[in-house]
């Protein structure tokens, strides 16, 4: 583990100093993704200009969840949104090559290309949670604070696995990068706004299924006081780290399946 940390470590490396070399490109880059995603921002801003409750949740709660599910996906992308591309790899052939260097394939994969310009997104969802978190008014207590860091971390996790598990689809089916996005860039727009506003029937597949719930909906349930619209266990709300551990297990053995079973291009 550590030998294969230390090489994606260098992976990134050196990708960070191939986009250093053209530091006004990055910088433009990243600044483009900071506005692009804060126009996501924007429209709900917008919605709250004509009322002062979606769903029950207030714009600073609202602001709560986009902040909290932007980060995962944010984090997530940076560290292993690689993935995704996993299938132009198969096509090309170039994947045979990752197989016979002395590193994890996943590894190579998930640093390939790695693009420091998605620090954008991280940032924008960042001034959005910070600045909810000031105007929310909340009593922090212990299990609060506690609940936010795990929650945060849970949640990069539980994109990162969908990532993961996108990408091992693609040993069947090498073209359905876009089957992947649909659960991440689509599991982040779902959690930005409140679950109270979701069919309930969505809402438990987001739970029992694909866990997006866990991503922030429901630690968020309890750090805002917010009854649970499927009036689940009390206990569910504190179970994110469950669900990112188990859905991360899945990712892993679906991994090891993908590229047990792959055989190449045949070109």
């Amino acid at each position: 583990m550590a030998d294969a940390l230390r090489a994606y470590g260098w992976i990134v490396t050196m990708w960070i100093r191939s986009t250093m070399v053209y530091r006004a490109s990055f910088l433009m880059l990243t600044a483009g993704q900071f506005v692009v995603t804060a126009l996501d921002f924007v429209a709900i801003f917008i919605m709250f200009a004509h009322t002062r409750e979606l769903g029950g949740f207030t714009l600073p709660e609202v602001a709560f969840l986009y902040g909290t599910s932007s980060f995962a996906l944010g984090v997530a992308d940076l560290l292993i949104g690689s993935t995704e591309r996993l299938g132009r790899r198969i096509r090309m052939g170039s994947l045979d090559v990752m197989l016979v260097r002395p590193v994890p394939a996943f590894i190579q994969v998930a640093g390939d290309e790695f693009a420091l310009r998605r620090l954008g997104r991280i940032t924008q969802a960042t001034v959005v949670l910070v600045w909810s978190l000031f105007a929310l008014d909340l009593d922090w207590t212990w299990d609060r604070v506690l609940l936010m860091p795990v929650m945060l971390v849970s949640g990069s996790v539980i994109f990162g696995a969908i990532f993961v598990l996108g990408a091992s689809f693609q040993f069947a089916a090498s073209d359905a990068a876009e089957v992947t996005n649909a659960f991440t860039y689509g599991g982040t727009f779902l959690t930005q706004y409140p679950p109270t506003i979701f069919a309930k029937e969505l809402v438990r597949a987001a739970t029992f299924v694909i866990p997006l719930a866990f991503v922030n909906w429901m630690p968020a349930l309890h750090i805002l006081g917010h009854a649970d619209p499927l009036g689940l266990p009390k206990a569910f709300q504190f179970g994110s780290p469950v669900a990112a551990l188990a859905i991360a297990l899945v990712a892993a053995l679906a991994w090891r399946a993908g590229i047990r079973s792959y055989r190449s291009t045949g070109s």
